[in-house]
């Protein structure tokens, strides 16, 4: 939710948003004499850089605040100063992280960017588009192999770690893939209902069917206001009994989410939550299995 309190927290933490996420390698052909450096728009895409460059990449993530709002992040000089010397730079695209445009832009260092919408084929312009790729299992998967070969041609001696890292990651992106497509025969036309289009590429890759009045989900996540009308036509359908779980965002609350939150638990709809950051402790795959066994668990009840 795009609260002005999410807001204020974002402001507020800006200055130390900058965090690395991986150690500093020796990277010989990188054309660097410390290694190679690459900056990712958010935590997410840090943790998938990070698997694959190993001990020869520094990662930073400009954002992995759980109240960081890339949609009004305001780039510091910390950050310009980050990107003006990355060798790679990585970010979601699709409006999602638009920040990150203006900072290669107004750098011109020459840094190779990857987005993970173009890399992955999606059409940004499409209707009914969703922004949060992360969440797709198929786009991370093209998304990881452009950083095998950008890091293999930036940093040539580290080119056969980078392929091993990076088979190592895909193999867990596949096994995802396929547990998704054998739960796929029990929540295949399942009803759900989301607070936010977070989990939307995983619901759709489940065959999930999202009953959630789009005017709902569209307020909250850009945290304007539910019409009571709106409103109540979200609560009666969390108590209509055509849903079977409600996934929400657990990093942004409001009013409207909770009022959903306890229909939900009055109803006996399962609840399943969702976060846009990665949780302490985990990396992209350990925290999409999670996101995975959780939703089909409830969508299968």
């Amino acid at each position: 939710m795009r609260s002005p309190l999410r807001r204020a927290a974002l402001l507020a933490a800006s200055s130390l948003a900058l965090v690395a996420t991986a150690a500093c390698g020796s990277g010989e052909d990188a054309g660097a004499d410390d290694g190679v450096r690459a900056v990712a728009s958010t935590d997410v895409y840090g943790d998938v850089v990070a698997a694959i460059g190993g001990d020869r990449v520094e990662v930073t993530s400009v954002l992995d605040d759980p109240s960081a709002d890339p949609h009004s992040f305001e780039a510091n000089t910390r950050t310009q100063l980050a990107v003006s010397r990355a060798d790679l730079v990585v970010a979601n695209g699709g409006g999602y992280d638009d920040f990150m445009q203006t900072l290669v832009a107004a750098d011109g260092s020459g840094a190779v960017v990857l987005d993970a919408v173009e890399v992955s084929g999606l059409d940004a312009e499409a209707e009914g588009f969703n922004e949060h790729v992360w969440y797709d299992l198929a786009a991370m998967d093209a998304l990881a192999e452009e950083v095998v070969t950008a890091l293999g041609e930036i940093d040539p001696a580290g080119a056969g770690d980078y392929e091993a890292n990076g088979a190592q990651f895909r193999a867990g992106l596949q096994e995802l893939i396929a547990a998704g497509e054998q739960a796929r025969a029990t929540t295949q036309g399942a009803g759900v209902a989301v607070t936010e289009p977070v989990p939307g590429h995983l619901l759709d890759a489940l065959g999930a069917e999202d009953l959630t009045p789009a005017e709902f989900a569209e307020a909250v996540e850009e945290g304007g206001d539910v019409s009571p009308a709106v409103l109540q036509e979200t609560l009666d359908l969390i108590g209509s009994g055509q849903v079977r779980a409600l996934v929400y965002n657990d990093q942004t609350s409001g009013p409207e989410t909770e009022r959903l939150l306890e229909a939900a638990r009055a109803a006996g709809v399962d609840v399943v939550p969702v976060t846009e950051t990665l949780p302490e402790g985990q990396d992209y795959l350990s925290w999409m299995r999670g996101n995975l066994d959780a939703v089909v668990a409830a969508l299968s009840a």
